[in-house]
């Protein structure tokens, strides 16, 4: 007949059974020792006891002078066994024998074996010592000790004390029982402790064996050190109980931070506050040094402790490239804004043709291509390098379509963008969105102006863009640079912010200021790491 296999038992079951059989062999060892130790003590108090009654039976004078009448021809039984009797049932002992020195019984419990020889060794009483034996007599097994009865030094006789084995035994069996019964309150109590302890158990462990458990830890380590994504496990006061290597990584943490409370972390503030909220956090995108990191966040509540999960995607790629494609973007728009404007000039000389003014066409077409050149010109001698004279190029039709002049200041001059220089996409960053929120500041103002240096500054490369529009409100300092911060209002900033990374990853700085016009002033320094070479 087949029989399915028996599922193994859980965790909690095996050490409930393991538990329950040690608490069984420890108490069944203590019972053990318990009665070997109280019959030993038994035995040797019977043998003490019997000691005493037969010394106190061989120094009775009453004793000693009927023995002197068994010379003088009268029977000392009749003196001495109810005298023995009186004494074994008043001390408590199984019997007391007087005897001679032939070891002729003189008194006995059973008064028919008065007469016969004694029954046991007598050889060192006779010799005038007391001793002790287990010896089988006519009663049984019996633990009895012989004492000799002197008379003027002489042995005249002897007295031997004792009690059975099974007096012994039927002493012992009461307090055996009373052993048992506490052995069994003993077994049954930690019985019922071990059963709650480990239902306890059982529910931390979902009910799974040891294998099964095992099976969840290899996964558990291999999921969390295997994962690119960063894991963190907070406890309810917000330490962290849980890391792993991603999330190390995208902190930006090094040694041991087990039990570190997150405020501790010298993380960014808005990061901070997302790590520390209450409620859950989904998608939320937060800054820190030198990445643009993703954050969800779920509170747990289990076994009375609450704690967060928290994960962490690393957007710092995705966000660059979202950045490149956004300037790409830019780049069309100002090229067709170009070619709108390129449009509008090319419609006027050909209608100036059609009505037969040469001369006058041909001098508005000559004085449009000398501006443009200008303007080209002026960037690419200011400026040098190429993607950053096509971004301003692109950024000064957008802004000629949105009726702000934007104007390279002369001071600006190339910059080097060779070995050690800030990578030219983080310089497209910060111009481009620099150039950006000064655009949009002006927007629909008259005469909005955004003036661009770009320099070397000794060992770094000098970014500035100011306009004269209204300026940042009071006291903003360095907050225009933290994430969510917007002229328009809060949670719309991200340029800045991203400026501000670029400017730390590349240990540089980014500060903001009134400028002379009254508007706004930010200034970027990059530094440029220069190779020395022997």
């Amino acid at each position: 007949m087949f029989r399915f296999p028996r599922p193994p038992r859980s965790l909690a079951g095996q050490l409930f059974a393991m538990q329950v059989l040690l608490v069984a062999v420890v108490l069944a060892g203590c019972a053990v020792f318990a009665y070997a130790t109280a019959r030993g003590q038994a035995e040797e108090a019977a043998r003490l006891q019997a000691g005493a009654v037969a010394r106190a039976v061989a120094d009775s004078p009453s004793v000693v002078e009927a023995v002197r009448g068994a010379g003088r021809g009268t029977d000392p039984s009749a003196a001495l066994q109810p005298y023995a009797e009186r004494v074994r049932v008043d001390s408590g002992v199984d019997f007391v024998t007087i005897m001679s020195p032939e070891g002729v019984r003189w008194t006995h419990r059973d008064p028919r074996r008065i007469g016969e020889p004694f029954l046991g060794n007598t050889a060192p009483a006779l010799r005038g010592e007391t001793f002790g034996e287990t010896y089988t007599g006519t009663l049984g097994p019996s633990i009895r000790v012989v004492t000799p009865l002197l008379d003027d030094g002489r042995v005249v006789g002897m007295v031997s004390a004792g009690i059975t084995v099974r007096a012994i035994s039927d002493r012992l069996a009461g307090q055996l029982s009373a052993l048992v019964w506490v052995a069994a309150g003993a077994l049954a109590l930690g019985g019922v402790g071990t059963y709650v302890v480990n239902a306890r158990l059982r529910r931390h462990t979902h009910g799974m064996n040891a294998a099964e458990l095992s099976r969840v830890y290899d996964y558990h380590q291999a999921a969390l050190h295997g994962v690119r994504e960063g894991l963190l496990m907070l406890d309810g006061r917000r330490r962290i109980t849980l890391i792993n290597d991603a999330g190390r990584e995208l902190l930006g943490l090094s040694g041991e931070v087990r039990g570190t409370g997150v405020a501790d972390l010298a993380l960014p503030a808005p990061l901070t506050g997302a790590l520390l909220a209450d409620r859950p956090r989904v998608d939320e995108v937060h800054l820190t040094a030198d990445r643009v990191l993703v954050v969800n966040s779920s509170p747990v509540a289990g076994g009375g402790r609450r704690g967060t999960v928290v994960t962490l995607r690393d957007h710092t790629e995705l966000q660059s490239l979202a950045g490149e494609l956004d300037n790409e973007r830019r780049f069309t728009e100002a090229l067709r804004s170009q070619a709108h404007e390129a449009a509008n000039r090319l419609h006027t000389v050909v209608s100036l043709i059609e009505l037969g003014r040469a001369d006058e066409a041909v001098e508005f077409a000559t004085a449009e291509l000398e501006l443009a050149q200008a303007l080209t010109d002026e960037v690419v001698t200011a400026v040098g390098e190429p993607v950053l004279v096509a971004l301003l190029l692109g950024k000064a039709a957008q802004a000629h379509e949105r009726g702000v002049e934007l104007i390279v200041t002369p001071d600006s001059s190339a910059v080097d963008t060779g070995p050690g220089s800030p990578p030219a996409r983080d310089l497209v960053t910060v111009l481009g969105n620099l150039v950006d929120n000064a655009v949009e500041a002006l927007t629909g103002t008259r005469g909005g102006r955004v003036a661009v240096t770009v320099r070397p500054d000794g060992e770094q490369i000098l970014i500035r863009v100011a306009d004269n529009g209204p300026g940042l409100p009071e006291g903003a300092g360095a907050d225009v640079f933290r994430r969510g911060w917007s002229g328009k209002g809060e949670g719309r900033g991200l340029g800045l912010a991203l400026v501000r990374q670029v400017a730390h990853r590349n240990g540089g700085s980014a500060d903001a200021a009134r400028g002379a016009d009254g508007g706004a002033e930010f200034t970027v320094r990059l530094p440029v790491r220069r190779e020395v070479r022997a």
